[in-house]
């Protein structure tokens, strides 16, 4: 689209309660294939292979001299030299802070909410402090609080053992936790215990709480790109996915980004479009979900009921961590919700758990929608001091149980209001 229906999108998106996140590539520019001389971007303005860039401007004086990474443990390589044969703008040049700012601004202008800063490794974390001071406050026009600043989450490739580190960059705002994607895909895919994730969270060797964006998968791994190999969950894994998606979810430690992509055969496959190349829609079947290539695993009933888990058992503590078998466990947020996990393929979950609830009965949100005071799946009656006797089958779709306070079904729904 236009720029202009970028701003008009942004509105209307705001306007609707979707805030915009926009993902900014200031590490490098595009570059050439051998022997091409010139290539147009995205909105139509040629580039230039001698590294002139007309529709910034940039010129060959505003990148870092010629040079390939050889060596991830040499940080001036990784920070100065080219990604994958990308020329490597020079952020130390006061021209290039400017240009960045004025893009990020211009932006921000527009009513986004944020931005995803791409390959912040190859930035050196003085140049990005410089630039991120200079952001203007979010539009109290579009709904944001006087003096917000942009939401900035970095992306940092580190599973630990790299020379540059993911903690040079938690100063400056929240940081990609690669290591919890390759982690909790080694625990659902059942190459460590479930009953491991009693200690989730920095005993892993994850960054300190809030300073972590986790996720199961993104757009980089789950084809391969990036960390984590084929420990890495998609959703082509659909029961693990979703039961990882739900723990996520459940559990308090981390910044939690849920995925939603289209469905690939190949690394390199582009989203859904028609004959003409032009990008199609998704289009979404009588229980909403998305149809014609696309998947949007933020839609699936489980995963979606866990965005209302999370924002009712706020900040929550984890309570009553119980190991009910290897790969059985359930837990408590304080005594607003309760999740049981089911990640054994040939055994059931069968217990008296603790789910720190009232008495009652409560609309199961892994199996059900809530809505009326009606439950459409599995309802659990909790009995007195919060304890149930639950049942979760091995061949269960899901493989969950999540009960929160709101969630309850109340004796009589006619009369309730």
């Amino acid at each position: 689209g236009t720029e202009d229906e970028f701003k008009d999108m942004v509105r209307r998106c705001n306007a609707a309660g979707v805030r915009t996140y926009v993902d900014i590539v200031v590490n490098h520019m595009a570059a050439f294939a051998p022997g091409t001389t010139e290539i147009d971007g995205t909105d139509g303005t040629p580039a230039f292979s001698n590294l002139t860039y007309p529709g910034v401007p940039y010129t060959y004086d505003n990148f870092h001299p010629g040079c390939g990474i050889s060596n991830y443990q040499d940080p001036y390589q990784v920070r100065n030299c080219g990604l994958a044969g990308l020329p490597d703008l020079n952020q130390t040049q006061e021209y290039v802070r400017n240009e960045i700012v004025g893009f990020l601004n211009k932006l921000i202008g527009y009513g986004v909410a944020g931005f995803r800063m791409d390959a912040c490794k190859h930035m050196d974390p003085s140049d990005l402090s410089v630039i991120y001071s200079r952001l203007n406050y979010l539009e109290q026009s579009h709904g944001f609080w006087p003096f917000s600043k942009p939401f900035i989450y970095q992306e940092v490739i580190d599973l630990g053992n790299e020379k540059i580190s993911k903690n040079e960059y938690t100063s400056l705002g929240v940081v990609t936790e690669f290591l919890y994607s390759t982690r909790i895909g080694e625990v659902f895919r059942g190459q460590r215990p479930l009953t491991s994730l009693e200690n989730w969270g920095t005993a892993w060797g994850f960054l300190e709480q809030g300073k972590g964006l986790v996720f199961v998968d993104n757009h980089d791994n789950q084809r391969g790109h990036g960390a984590g190999g084929s420990t890495i969950l998609t959703y082509k894994d659909r029961k693990a996915y979703t039961l990882a998606s739900i723990f996520m979810l459940a559990h308090p430690y981390g910044v939690p980004r849920v995925m939603s992509s289209y469905a690939f055969d190949n690394s390199d496959q582009g989203p859904p479009a028609d004959d003409k190349q032009v990008i199609v829609s998704p289009l979404a079947d009588l229980d909403g979900q998305c149809q014609n290539g696309w998947v949007c695993e933020h839609r699936w009933l489980p995963i979606a009921n866990m965005i209302d888990f999370r924002n009712t058992v706020g900040l929550a503590p984890v309570m009553q961590f119980q190991k009910i078998a290897t790969n059985q466990i359930a837990f408590c947020r304080g005594f607003l919700g309760f999740v049981a996990l089911n990640n054994d393929k040939t055994s059931d979950l069968t217990a008296r758990v603790n789910t720190c609830l009232p008495a009652g009965t409560y609309c199961d949100l892994a199996s059900g929608k809530f809505a009326g005071y009606k439950c459409t799946g599995k309802t659990v009656t909790v009995g007195w001091f919060g304890l149930a006797d639950i049942t979760i089958p091995a061949n269960d779709d899901v493989g969950a149980i999540v009960l929160h306070y709101k969630a309850m079904v109340p004796l009589f729904p006619t009369l309730s209001k």
